[in-house]
């Protein structure tokens, strides 16, 4: 193998100019600060990348090189890496890409652009028509538009395809953990104490057991919580500790029925539990969680064919199966094209519109002074299950999700206080106040990624529990700039 690295320097020098031929490497995936080292510098200097012109997630370098086969890697935000669109091996420091040069500048492939700048020479190529044909070349894997790249439709297609059958392939016998517990509730437990378990135990949902019929019928989430202390506020200070202490579960179950009887508080139409076999694929059960709209499912099993003594195994969620797709697919992220784009090239999430864009909505943002009735208002009626809490330059300082709200259920804090008079600020003081009390500590509260960085990096922040949005923010400032949901990357993945 020819290597540079054989050479002195004093070579080296005496190589003339007309036999090097300047050389782009480019690494288009994103990142803080990107260098470049390979045999051409004795891996021993790393060469500074710079981002393209209107393409922040493009770096790229340009060496003057010799003729013959050259080895590199990329050392990204401390990182090395490779690109796995590029041939590659495996060398003596791990995994690095390979570059035939030769004299021909024609034959350079398409990652690697020769520039040899302004001339007057016709038969040599301008730096201008060098860039023209970087772009060109690269947007052949992906589309330009709005002066960023975006993944093309192609390496969508194949992604989406490989996970599904990948999720096809498996079962929900496959989310079950060694070891754990699962707690489910009695329909006749009082709400009051119901929500206090929750919290005490430090679970955000319980399935709902009906002794009587020997069978599981619901599920009682955060969203009762809010939906009670709403409806119950309304009718005067002293209602809601005599309901909360005397109703039981299945009361509030049938009032909610009452009130909501054709959909519920979000519009939607309600329908029966919610609940997977142990033998459905993780397709399915996805398929089932975002079209019940629903954070979880229980996988339940029954040894007899009427359905009788049912066992709950485990809570199905999104985040347990994505977690399956980000460890099946870590170390293989060539076979789905999309992992290493930027998440601000694919279409998923919500983002803040920009100035003039009427198509887009704003997402809904809090400040911390702003009173808790308002926050829960907004929870249901956006129908997310968190909301970024923001200072005046629209910066994240924290979140306010609805698991937050069982706080209210430790010592009856509900029934002295007034959901118009707390603030958010007040409310999440409350809940970490209690959170210690009980050695319950939540320091994934606000997951943060950059519009630079990886689909794969976001789907990992994701895949970890209680982890239901990722807030992309401007790096510096942690201004919001968007918003990616565990929903939003199924109904991108499963198309």
């Amino acid at each position: 193998m020819f290597s540079p690295g054989t050479e002195s320097s004093q070579d080296l020098c005496r190589v003339s100019d007309a036999a090097l031929i300047p050389t782009r490497f480019v690494w288009p995936y994103g990142g803080k600060r990107v260098f470049l080292t390979g045999s051409f510098t004795r891996w021993s200097e790393h060469l500074p990348m710079s981002p393209v012109e209107g393409c922040p997630t493009v770096f790229q370098a340009i060496c003057r090189l010799h003729p013959g086969v050259h080895q590199y890697k990329f050392y990204v935000d401390g990182e090395w890496r490779h690109d796995e669109r590029q041939p590659f091996v495996m060398g003596n420091i791990g995994i690095v890409n390979t570059l035939l040069l030769t004299s021909d500048v024609e034959q350079v492939g398409p990652t690697h652009s020769p520039s040899t700048g302004v001339s007057n020479n016709s038969n040599r190529t301008t730096q201008m028509d060098v860039d023209n044909d970087f772009v060109r070349s690269l947007t052949r894997q992906m589309e330009f538009q709005d002066g960023l790249f975006r993944v093309s439709d192609n390496d969508i297609a194949v992604s989406r395809r490989r996970v599904c059958d990948f999720l096809s392939q498996k079962n929900a016998y496959d989310l079950l953990p060694d070891s754990g517990k699962v707690i489910a509730l009695d329909v006749n437990l009082p709400v009051k104490q119901s929500f206090h378990i929750l919290h005490e135990q430090g679970i955000p949902v319980a399935p709902l057991w009906d002794s009587y019929n020997g069978r599981f019928v619901g599920i009682l989430s955060p969203l009762d919580f809010i939906l009670i202390l709403r409806e119950l506020e309304a009718h005067g200070p002293n209602v809601p500790e005599e309901e909360l202490e005397t109703h039981a579960i299945s009361a509030w179950k049938d009032r909610k029925r009452q009130l909501y009887s054709r959909s519920d508080q979000l519009g939607r139409p309600l329908q029966g539990l919610a609940q997977a076999s142990p033998y459905d694929s993780l397709k399915d059960v996805a398929v089932k969680i975002l079209q019940n709209e629903v954070s979880m499912v229980p996988v339940v099993h029954s040894s007899s064919d009427d359905g009788s003594f049912p066992q709950l195994l485990h809570l199905a969620s999104l985040s347990g199966i994505l977690k399956c797709i980000c460890r099946y697919f870590r170390h293989s992220v060539s076979v789905l094209p999309v992992l290493q784009m930027p998440v601000s090239s694919i279409p998923l999430g919500s983002w803040v519109p920009s100035i003039g864009d009427r198509n887009c909505r704003p997402i809904a943002m809090l400040r911390p002074t702003a009173s808790l009735s308002t926050a829960l208002s907004l929870l249901v009626q956006a129908g997310v299950s968190s909301i970024p809490i923001v200072d005046e330059n629209d910066s994240l300082v924290d979140t306010y999700s609805r698991s937050d709200i069982t706080a209210l259920a430790k010592d009856k804090v509900y029934t002295h206080i007034r959901l118009d008079e707390m603030s958010v600020q007040q409310a999440l003081q409350l809940g970490q106040d209690a959170s210690s009390q009980f050695g319950l500590f939540n320091e994934q509260r606000c997951q943060m990624c950059l519009r630079t960085d990886p689909l794969l990096k976001v789907m990992e922040r994701l895949a970890n529990p209680g982890v239901r949005r990722v807030f992309i923010v401007e790096a510096g400032t942690k201004r919001v700039e968007g918003i990616i949901s565990l929903g939003d990357i199924f109904r991108f993945l499963l198309g």
